[in-house]
């Protein structure tokens, strides 16, 4: 009893150091395990949909090592591109490439001694697979450009939004360092499946909210916080803090209604996970189901038009036995809340213009036929121009990957 009791305290430590809100069963297992694996030296690996909040266990884990006077360096596989990668995870020699001006350290280096957290790692490409698996097997590594081998003693914490055993069915990640990484999983609960949590957490950043930015803090009625626990939040944790931030900013003092949450929420018929989960079709590239994610995001949005449109109709249909009937509201004054209109990349994209609406009685135009590649190029820009550049923000926004973004923003001439 008394080591329960023990672990029990542990994980209410944890989370009051790291912020870490939530009663859910599968959260509080998670840190258990985090918890129970960090004083033995294994490699962990951290899986979960993005946006749940992986990137505290590898500090719960290193916090409460051994190794936790050490070192301890988190690199974004995914925001790194593959031709630097292998530098800055080995380091190089000078004159190793063009622009190596001098020797450089890379992460297994710099951390010797400590704990290195691989975020994104089944982004690292095959290349640099190979040499990660060559440092969990016997701690040598080979910076680039050199041929002498140096050793380091480092303990790796991983973690993907991939479905891992397709990336090895698919080829796309080494199996031998699969099962290295994989010593010990620990799995992260989407939101969805955390019950009360997900009211406990809107609480808390609307408190956080209006404490630092000195705003009167909003609340939630009734039916905004079944609407609330009743969302399935693709975009987790992180997709929910954004959304109480804009309320609490645009809203701030009300009490917040079903509605008003409603018009903050992207699409409410989008159910797919964050997660990737790639399909058979192996004649596509590794990025090709986040594209598909983005377009399913921005298609759920054609219903909710089409419903718009047929209110349109009737309200002209109605109209015309009674000269002094108003004229029909345009689609944008159907759509748009009449406190402010907000930003949403898939809401844009697809607003029809007032000036396509006509007068009463006519009807209404059909959209031109957009291609996909003309969907995703527009949902970009808007999204590049919502965050004003920022590539990061805009990254998470479209809940795709920094390298994914950096290579559409080339291959479409947005830079």
């Amino acid at each position: 009893m008394s080591n329960i009791s023990d672990i029990n305290t542990e994980v209410r430590q944890a989370k009051a150091r790291w912020g870490i809100v939530g009663n859910a069963p599968a959260l509080t297992s998670a840190i258990q395990r985090a918890l129970r694996v960090a004083p033995i030296d294994l490699s962990v690996l951290v899986t979960g949909e993005s946006g749940s909040g992986k990137e505290f266990f590898p500090q719960i884990i290193h916090a409460n090592s051994p190794r936790k006077h050490a070192k301890y360096i988190a690199v974004n596989c995914g925001a790194i591109p593959e031709g630097t990668i292998d530098s800055e995870l080995f380091g190089h020699e000078k004159g190793a490439f063009t622009g190596a001006i001098g020797t450089r350290k890379g992460y297994f280096e710099e951390a010797d001694g400590g704990t290195i957290f691989l975020d994104e790692v089944a982004e690292l490409p095959l290349t640099t697979q190979a040499r990660l698996l060559r440092v969990l097997e016997s701690g040598e590594f080979i910076k680039v450009g050199s041929s002498t081998v140096q050793k380091t003693n480092i303990r790796v914490v991983a973690a993907t939004n991939v479905d891992m055993a397709r990336a090895v069915e698919e080829g796309r990640f080494r199996e031998d360092l699969y099962y290295r990484l994989s010593t010990i999983r620990i799995e992260v609960p989407p939101l969805r499946d955390r019950g009360n949590d997900v009211m406990l957490l809107a609480r808390k950043f609307s408190i956080d909210f209006s404490e630092r930015y000195r705003t009167a803090a909003i609340s939630f009625s009734d039916d905004a916080a079944r609407l609330i626990n009743r969302y399935p939040w693709p975009g987790n944790v992180r997709q929910l803090k954004n959304v109480v931030e804009q309320i609490a900013l645009f809203e701030a003092g009300n009490t917040i209604s079903d509605r008003q949450l409603s018009e903050y929420l992207p699409a409410h018929g989008i159910t797919t996970p964050a997660t990737i989960n790639h399909g058979a079709d192996t004649g596509l590239h590794t990025y090709a189901t986040e594209r598909e994610l983005l377009f399913n995001m921005i298609f759920s949005m054609r219903g909710e038009i089409d419903e718009l449109r047929a209110t349109v109709n009737e309200l002209r249909a109605s109209s015309r036995p009674h000269s002094t009937f108003p004229e029909a509201p345009t689609l944008s004054e159907v759509n748009t809340p009449k406190s402010l209109v907000r930003y949403s990349p898939v809401r844009d994209l697809y607003h029809t213009a007032p000036e396509e609406i006509s007068t009463v009685g006519s009807s209404i135009p059909t959209q031109a036929p957009i291609t996909l590649e003309d969907t995703e190029k527009e949902t970009i820009r808007r999204a590049l121009e919502h965050n004003e550049g920022r590539r990061k923000a805009t990254a998470r926004e479209l809940n795709i990957s920094e390298r994914t973004l950096y290579r559409k923003i080339k291959d479409y001439g947005l830079e």
